[in-house]
């Protein structure tokens, strides 16, 4: 498993092998003798309880009926896999095609009442446009090798982004000027893009915010990421999805967004860098 860049995952990953640890002592165990009751190496042990090497389904089976506490296997699997899902890798998500990860998101977007999402690279999937997500998901597909169900996945994008339009759900969003200024699809894909940012600002449960070229930076520019009710953030790296949800954490990516909501423009003055943008395309 590829080591996770949130200390979040780490830590969940380290209070399933303090429970390992645990139930080996509580079994008055030592971990030589779990090592021959399982026909592993000891230095096997040694990694499962170090939270060096995450434990398969099979591993924690294994160890739990060494220690004869097979009661507790349940529940650990269920620790175990909600924190492999903490960090998962795009070739896992993505193995099948980029529908199904789209369809995914639907029942979070459904169940949030408050989106704060930020993008430093491309328009948020929330305000793609079909061409727009046509060209992005493809060019995705193509780098990562993936299955070719990009219309069915753009289909899916455009069904989850519903929720812009209906309910009682609030949107902050705010886009580096470079999103506006980066060509994904052409010239025409991306003036059809921008003119569709400049409609949804109409959106009473839409701010859109954009930083400029010239914000005299106290924040510097990080990895696309996007906060739910402010209970959960995800974030999106070149390998992985991240999924936060440590209250600590959390607070940290709130308290990024806020400060670059601070370095952001707004209404005519964000209107007009959109402006701009579609005037470089002629």
């Amino acid at each position: 498993m590829t080591a996770s860049p949130s200390s979040s995952v780490q830590a969940a990953r380290k209070a399933v092998a303090d429970r390992l640890k645990e139930i080996r002592r509580d079994a008055n165990l030592t971990a030589k003798s779990v090592a021959e009751r399982t026909g592993w190496y000891k230095s096997k042990v040694s990694r499962l309880e170090n939270a060096v090497t995450p434990p398969s389904d099979d591993d924690i089976r294994a160890w739990c009926a060494a220690c004869e506490a097979d009661g507790m296997v349940a529940d650990l699997i269920a620790a175990s896999r909600s924190a492999d899902n903490a960090y998962i890798d795009w070739r896992r998500l993505q193995r099948t095609g980029l529908r199904r990860l789209q369809e995914s998101y639907i029942p979070l977007f459904e169940r949030t009442q408050s989106f704060h999402i930020y993008c430093s690279n491309v328009v948020p999937g929330l305000l793609q446009t079909e061409g727009y997500a046509t060209a992005l998901l493809g060019s995705i597909a193509a780098f990562r090798g993936t299955p070719d169900d990009v219309s069915a996945a753009v289909a899916a994008r455009l069904r989850r982004s519903r929720v812009v339009y209906g309910g009682n759900c609030r949107f902050a969003l705010l886009v580096e000027e470079s999103v506006l200024r980066h060509r994904v699809g052409g010239a025409e894909v991306m003036a059809g893009q921008l003119g569709h940012l400049l409609s949804v600002m109409a959106t009473p449960s839409v701010s859109l915010g954009v930083i400029p070229f010239t914000a005299d930076r106290e924040m510097w520019m990080v990895e696309t990421f996007s906060i739910y009710d402010r209970r959960q953030a995800q974030v999106e790296t070149l390998t992985a999805q991240v999924n936060v949800t440590a209250p600590s954490e959390v607070e940290q990516y709130v308290k990024a967004f806020g400060n670059f909501a601070k370095l952001a423009v707004y209404g005519s003055p964000a209107r007009a860098l959109i402006t701009s943008a579609i005037d470089a395309l002629a």
